[in-house]
């Protein structure tokens, strides 16, 4: 492709962006790469893909992202500690003094969808100065073809400059990052921050407000698969649970690894690529995922590489724990390349319970899937996290709090209406640890993991025999093949029972604690599960 055909110097005046330098208009990956390594920005290392630092920001800003308060979102957002409310004579002010910034830069569009569903895909268009930002883009979004290029009508965009940085004192912000979403002009500003997630959790909160209220879809932070004969299964978790590595599985076809909807046909995808976890990513136990750092295309945020080799460290954490890959979907080989799926056969909720007194697999009742969704619980390990000394109980409503712009009840009674039409047999899944919390109990074997969850769905589990927990009230299975007997009741697995008691009581007691905050927006059969 001539270089020249992917560059203009006009076109983004409808953004308020004027006298720009060179456009790059939705350019492929190869002429990315190039302007990458030009500008510095990245390495190219061994067998291809393309090592980024994020600098300052290793992970999202949670504390810098905010809703403008205007009159067609003010009664809908779920306002609070998550969705904060941003003065629009301000955001006005910043946005006027970002485009005036931009003059006489280079800029790169990426012109896009998310929502593999015609009948609810966003166009999106992806403004950014970096070069890999803007192949984060093309990885992460759905690709429009040649044809669907020339009638792109633009619904939302994302204006993501890293360089520019706000002032608190005279913006309103937190710090000199921000992540500021104005629905009513379709519009997403980012500054401050390298990290190139924001991108996509900007649009992902989009679709959560856009789809549930309009559309009554439900948008869900889930990773999805199918069978062989087309069963769908969807797996719910937040970050470090497993939703890439199980959904990613060898005897089943990759649907999307992160973000999903559900309407009346079945479920889609929102994306086009998979944002993965690869910290000591292990090529036996997730060999799909390991096989994408060494292909051309991938993006590594923060992995270690030696600079004159050019070969990657997976296991050094250096940088951050939160070492990341971006490819796209095309880069694994088993997927549905459609992005859609039948509606679920199985719900699978993920978490990893640090305490390691939940168990391995347990089956849900309609109503213990809804206390869990809106519970969101998984927990923190010592280590990973400034100030974290020891286990720490994290409750993120429907799995994905931070992305969620209207109240949890909205999404929880789509779940509830879905799980309810559609007879989907639900579970909760322990990637977490076993026998004890860290120091004295061990993480669950992958292995393990995959094998419950393959009975799961397979049938396995639920033609055997179940006993109830009598802490948690879980059914948790009696035998499972290539599980021991002794992981699946975690108190078995306990050598002090003593203390399995005490902790699994202290977990009940957050939960409880947790869950008051919707005892008015469910029915009394959900608010007593626990």
């Amino acid at each position: 492709m001539d270089l020249n055909s992917v560059t203009r110097s006009t076109g983004l005046e409808e953004h308020g962006i004027t006298n720009a330098n060179i456009i790059y208009w939705t350019p492929p990956t190869t002429v990315l790469y190039e302007q990458v390594v030009k500008r510095g920005e990245g390495l190219i290392s061994h067998q291809g893909p393309l090592t980024v630092k994020t600098g300052h920001y290793t992970g999202r800003a949670a504390n810098e992202k905010f809703i403008v308060d205007e009159p067609s979102c003010r009664d809908k957002i779920n306002w609070g500690t998550i969705n904060r409310p941003f003065d629009e004579d301000r955001f006005e002010a910043l946005y006027r003094r970002l485009t005036s910034y931009l003059q006489g830069k280079d800029l790169f569009v990426q012109d896009c969808y998310a929502g593999a569903s015609r009948s609810h895909r966003i166009p999106v268009r992806i403004i950014t100065e970096k070069a890999w930002h803007s192949l984060f883009a093309r990885n992460m979004f759905i690709q429009a073809t040649r044809e669907e290029l020339e009638n792109h009508k633009t619904q939302f965009t994302v204006i993501d400059i890293p360089s520019f940085h706000a002032v608190p004192s005279i913006d309103g912000t937190n710090s000199e990052a921000f992540i500021i979403i104005h629905f009513a002009k379709r519009l997403v500003i980012i500054g401050g921050t390298s990290y190139a997630g924001e991108i996509k959790k900007s649009i992902f909160t989009v679709m959560n407000y856009l789809l549930p209220s309009q559309k009554k879809v439900l948008s869900m932070h889930c990773s999805a698969n199918a069978g062989p004969d087309g069963d769908t299964a969807i797996f719910f978790g937040l970050s470090g649970t497993g939703k890439t590595t199980l959904s990613a599985a060898p005897n089943r076809r990759l649907i999307g690894d992160d973000e999903h909807g559900w309407d009346d046909g079945g479920i889609f995808n929102f994306e086009g690529g998979c944002y993965a976890k690869v910290i000591n990513l292990s090529p036996v136990s997730e060999p799909e995922i390991y096989d994408c750092t060494r292909r051309f295309g991938t993006i590594l945020e923060n992995v270690a590489i030696d600079t004159l080799t050019r070969r990657i460290d997976l296991n050094d954490a250096s940088f951050t724990e939160n070492t990341r890959a971006s490819y796209p979907l095309t880069h694994i080989p088993n997927i549905i390349g459609a992005g859609t799926g039948d509606h679920p056969n199985n719900v699978i909720m993920l978490t990893c319970d640090a305490f390691g007194v939940l168990p391995p697999i347990a089956r849900l009742t309609p109503e213990q899937a809804m206390y869990h969704f809106l519970s969101g619980y998984t927990a923190k390990v010592a280590g990973t996290e400034a100030g974290v000394t020891e286990p720490k109980a994290t409750f993120s409503t429907c799995f994905g709090a931070p992305f969620m712009a209207l109240h949890p009840s909205v999404y929880a009674e789509l779940l509830k209406e879905k799980i309810g039409t559609h007879q989907s047999h639900c579970w909760l899944v322990n990637t977490g640890w076993s026998g004890g919390g860290p120091g004295v109990g061990s993480r669950m074997k992958i292995a393990y993991s995959r094998a419950l969850v393959n009975a799961a769905l397979d049938g396995t589990l639920a033609a055997g025999q179940f006993e109830l927990d009598p802490v948690f009230g879980l059914s948790i299975p009696k035998s499972c093949p290539g599980v021991s007997q002794d992981v699946l009741n975690p108190r078995n697995s306990w050598a002090d029972k003593a203390a399995y008691d005490e902790v699994s009581r202290n977990l009940v007691a957050r939960f409880r604690k947790n869950f008051e905050q919707f005892s008015n927006y469910v029915s009394p059969d959900v608010a007593k599960v626990m």
